[in-house]
């Protein structure tokens, strides 16, 4: 794996696991959504889906001046 400067990879690995369960109808909507999306690797999607969730939240409710 190519090393750039002033990047840090341990940061970045993953090394803490959450488990998530979903009901019946959640799983369809998500195998649903992969397959029609062409969505190839699962677990990035829902990375993605919850962090993305996660910042939108923090930007709403950040302090506004005005």
């Amino acid at each position: 794996m190519l090393k750039r400067s002033g990047f840090n990879n341990d940061k970045l690995k993953r090394i803490h696991r959450k488990e998530i369960l979903f009901n019946t109808s959640e799983l369809e909507a998500i195998d649903s959504y992969c397959k029609r999306y062409r969505v190839k690797n699962r677990s990035k999607f829902v990375r993605e889906a919850v962090i993305s969730k996660i910042l939108q939240k923090f930007d709403n409710d950040h302090p506004k001046l005005f």
